[in-house]
């Protein structure tokens, strides 16, 4: 590795420490530059722009979030996988992510044209229905019927997080969570 790209990665990892800690709502590159001992120039210089710092965020977002699914994802059935991804999702220590996930899915959504946060919603969307499908028989997860309990699957676990998110209610969360995974 060379120099510039080890300050590269030491920059972004302090970078993502501080978008963890204070979301992506008014990130300007002064203060980041400075909370993070370097400068907007060297920054601007390292990711190509701010679009560009935002992407390499949100890929190492991402790295994180994949991470997620390899840990949860082994073995099981479908209901077993869900309530592993539920309760990854329901701990606490994990918010400062998730609060960040969801920002960045809430920007994706909103840009639909080839700014940094395009995409990003959809890849993660993606990157779960491939976690769930693999915990369906062969034959079954090709099927619409298949497609259906895995697109219903997630959509209630991102609805118990938004939820969570909002109200820290884990006992209520958890019992709605556990009554949708009872029917699969």
């Amino acid at each position: 590795m060379s120099e510039g790209s080890a300050r590269q990665q030491e920059l972004l990892e302090a970078a993502y420490a501080w978008v963890l800690d204070r979301g992506w709502a008014g990130m300007s590159l002064r203060p980041l530059a400075e909370a993070i001992g370097s400068s907007p120039r060297v920054l601007l210089f390292l990711f190509g722009s701010k679009d560009g710092l935002v992407r390499a965020l949100l890929a190492r977002s991402r790295a994180d979030q994949l991470a997620v699914v390899d840990a949860v994802g082994q073995g099981g059935d479908l209901a077993a996988v869900g309530g592993r991804v539920w309760a990854w999702l329901a701990a606490p220590e994990h918010r400062a992510l998730l609060r960040l996930w969801l920002e960045g899915y809430t920007r994706s959504v909103a840009d639909p044209g080839d700014g940094p946060w395009a995409g990003f919603a959809a890849r993660t969307v993606a990157d779960w229905d491939a976690l769930l499908a693999d915990h369906q028989p062969a034959p079954y997860r090709d099927t619409p019927a298949g497609a259906a309990e895995r697109t219903l699957l997630l959509a209630v676990l991102r609805g118990a997080l938004l939820d969570l998110l909002a109200t820290g209610d884990t006992a209520r969360l958890d019992a709605a969570v556990a009554a949708h995974l009872a029917r699969l």
